[in-house]
């Protein structure tokens, strides 16, 4: 009942952002902005992200090695995590949430490896991630464009600060713990909890590891700006790359609401994201939605490539 009630709050919010958006969008300005895509383009979108993904699979491969050491557990091949990033990106189509890859990502890996290990490093995968477009924004805002809202810069930094902050006292754990004794123990950081046996993973990575992932991060952001950068010229918008520096951390933070991947809420931001750049409601949704629907349309090469790697699995059990 609860998953029911969630699924049915995701769907609501993506319906209203949606809703949002269309009353203040010219219906016929849309669909002259995707009458004029540039096809070389989305192309090359659909290959940035999927070569994305393997980059991914080597930041992920990187903490599960570290944790490894730590903890001599047993290690799973890097050609199976970019076969899970992969499947993961194709669930991320299907199911009613931005992170609904990860849940199929811990569910595999947590054959090879103890669940809360999978699901540890998955987090701080994920964290990385973010903490280095964070740094991103935060890098760019001395150079902001002159006419780049005061509030927005308010924004960006606040929401670029906090997030790292919330990322190093995650990865750290001694800030929780010493304020987390006194919890319930499934939601205490200390004992053998979930949550506690959750945070040992994230911070068993070791900061050796935590600083592979981020460098990897750093290769991963440029390229997820990189096909936002694409697909602005796809449509012929003239916006500097600083705008998209500032602009897509926060887009990415969308995909911490409770939508379907972040649909909705994005088209409601996206216009007060990149107004200052020139760009009318019509104009940002659409550039929004294309990048949307290239990211959606890259996860169905997953379907083919997890069917195979169930059936090869299926097999190899049979045998055994």
């Amino acid at each position: 009942m609860r998953k029911f009630s969630t699924t049915w709050l995701k769907l609501t919010i993506t319906l209203l952002g949606l809703a949002l958006a269309a009353a203040q969008i010219n219906l016929a300005e849309l669909q002259a902005a995707f009458r004029q895509v540039h096809w070389p383009g989305l192309l090359l979108m659909f290959l940035l992200i999927n070569a994305s993904l393997v980059l991914r699979a080597a930041r992920w491969w990187v903490l599960l090695r570290g944790l490894n050491r730590r903890s001599s557990g047993s290690r799973v091949p890097f050609g199976r995590l970019v076969v899970l990033y992969i499947a993961g990106n194709f669930f991320n189509v299907f199911l009613p949430s931005g992170f609904g890859g990860d849940v199929v990502r811990v569910v595999e890996a947590a054959r090879d490896v103890p669940p809360a290990a999978a699901a540890g490093t998955v987090l701080v995968d994920r964290l990385t991630g973010l903490m280095v477009l964070f740094v991103f924004a935060l890098l760019t805002l001395p150079f902001r464009p002159a006419n780049f809202p005061p509030g927005q810069t308010l924004l960006v930094a606040g929401v670029s600060l906090a997030g790292l902050a919330g990322g190093f006292l995650l990865l750290d754990g001694r800030l929780l713990r010493r304020f987390g004794r006194r919890l319930p123990r499934l939601l205490s950081p200390m004992g053998d909890g979930p949550t506690a046996r959750l945070l040992a993973a994230v911070q068993g990575c070791g900061w050796p590891a935590v600083g592979g992932a981020l460098a990897i991060s750093v290769l991963f952001n440029a390229m997820l700006v990189g096909w936002w950068v694409v697909a602005g010229i796809s449509l012929d918008y003239a916006i500097p790359i600083r705008y998209y520096l500032l602009a897509v951390p926060l887009l990415s933070v969308t995909l911490l609401a409770p939508s379907i991947g972040g649909l909705g809420v994005r088209e409601a931001v996206a216009p007060l994201l990149f107004a200052a750049a020139g760009l009318n409601h019509s104009q940002a949704v659409a550039l929004s939605l294309l990048e949307f629907t290239i990211v959606r349309l890259s996860g169905l090469t997953g379907a083919p490539v997890y069917l195979w790697f169930v059936l090869r699995r299926s097999d190899k059990e049979m045998k055994t």
